[in-house]
């Protein structure tokens, strides 16, 4: 019997590379995002491509108080929810200073808001059915904060850090939590990634989230490599030495 997932912000990137290594291996799916057309497309070729079924739902987590419907719905098509991956997410930059707030509150109302809405949503759901898991979309940023964009990686810091007080609240309760660090992962949420080290596509990346979410991983950075070896230099590296690292990359 195939295991049901449902991904949110599933219309593109990380999200569309998901469902189709989640297809590949057989999972029925419910995708859900703002853009319904594509979601609808990509539902199409993967039911051709891959014999499986595949639900659409539109969600604007920003709207955070109509996702427990959305999702109470698509797991009433699905049949049960055995994964819920919350992936919906926005990048920005915003210099220091400079007065307007916006940017750096949509930034935590989509990134941080609209996921804790997304999860708390799904953990109601898998404690009535008693078993469940939680995949957050976190981001390498959490560990290495980037210049320019401090809302976007406070926002991950602040994801890892409740998803892993969920996870020592649920420990008892059958439900999984798995948080994912991607590194830099070319799609069209950050573009001109190329300038950037170690850059991967979003299929590469994807194969390896699937793997370590079916492992029932607590925390993973993907790729692993480097970044597992990044991650330990940044921590003893002065703050002088990773300004002018990142101001290398980061314009």
């Amino acid at each position: 019997m195939s295991k049901n997932v449902v991904i949110t912000g599933a219309s593109s990137g990380i999200g569309e590379a998901l469902a189709e290594q989640f297809a590949a291996k057989g999972y029925s799916l419910g995708l859900a995002a703002r853009s319904v057309d594509k979601l609808q497309a990509l539902a199409q070729r993967l039911t051709q491509q891959y014999s499986i079924r595949v639900e659409v739902a539109s969600l604007d987590v920003n709207d955070d108080a109509s996702i427990p419907a959305v999702l109470n719905d698509l797991v009433a098509r699905l049949g049960s929810m055995d994964i819920l991956v919350a992936n919906a997410g926005v990048a920005g930059s915003r210099r220091s200073g400079r007065d307007d707030l916006s940017v750096d509150k949509a930034i935590f109302q989509t990134n941080l808001i609209g996921a804790i809405a997304t999860l708390d949503a799904a953990t109601k759901i898998f404690l009535a059915q008693g078993f469940g898991h939680l995949v957050g979309m976190s981001s390498f940023s959490a560990f290495a904060p980037i210049p320019k964009n401090a809302a976007y990686s406070a926002s991950k810091a602040a994801l890892t850090n409740y998803m892993n007080a969920m996870r020592l609240e649920l420990l008892t309760s059958h439900i999984d939590v798995t948080v994912i660090h991607p590194g830099f992962i070319n799609t069209n949420l950050a573009p001109k990634m190329d300038k950037y080290p170690f850059v991967v596509t979003a299929d590469v990346a994807a194969k390896q989230m699937v793997r370590a979410i079916e492992s029932k991983q607590a925390n993973v950075i993907v790729p692993a490599l480097p970044w597992k070896i990044v991650k330990g230099l940044f921590q003893v590296m002065p703050d002088s030495l990773m300004s002018s690292l990142m101001k290398k990359f980061v314009k």
